[in-house]
């Protein structure tokens, strides 16, 4: 299924400026395409339309300590919570949260890489209100977390 992520304003990297009226077209696990909003609904008519309140950008990499919670499964949902879809290797030691994150798709990077949205790569996308609280995120193109 196709889907275009918009919101108020949208970013490629974490450190550009974000810019106005641009999504993201997502098509299974991928991004198609980016660019402004209404040439996307053009060349996508089928599309479904999700529109989130903030900034759209790429997902963060957790550089941080996985944040504790009772079980694997839920440590790792609380990095989904935090907008990062991908963590460092050194910071997942234990082989059940590991294996919690294979499962649930959290990419662990042995050596870290910049967050960026480009056509073609993994659709690990992120939501963040102005006062820098995840709103949603975006795990190859399925959405994992969103605030209620």
């Amino acid at each position: 299924m196709l889907t275009i992520h918009a919101a108020t304003a949208l970013r490629r990297t974490l450190d550009e400026e974000p810019v106005v009226d641009e999504a993201v077209a997502v098509s299974d696990d991928r991004i198609a395409a980016i660019g402004p909003l209404a040439e996307l609904v053009e060349r996508y008519p089928q599309a479904r339309v999700r529109r989130w309140p903030g900034t759209l950008g790429p997902a963060l990499v957790h550089e941080d300590r996985v944040p504790a919670a009772p079980t694997p499964r839920e440590r790792i949902h609380a990095l989904l919570r935090l907008g990062a879809t991908a963590v460092r290797a050194d910071r997942v030691p234990d082989p059940e949260l590991r294996v919690a994150a294979r499962r649930s798709g959290v990419a662990v990077l042995e050596a870290p890489r910049p967050p960026t949205l480009v056509p073609s790569a993994r659709a690990d996308l992120a939501v963040f209100d102005d006062e820098g609280t995840c709103v949603a995120t975006v795990l190859a193109g399925r959405v994992m977390h969103r605030r209620a």
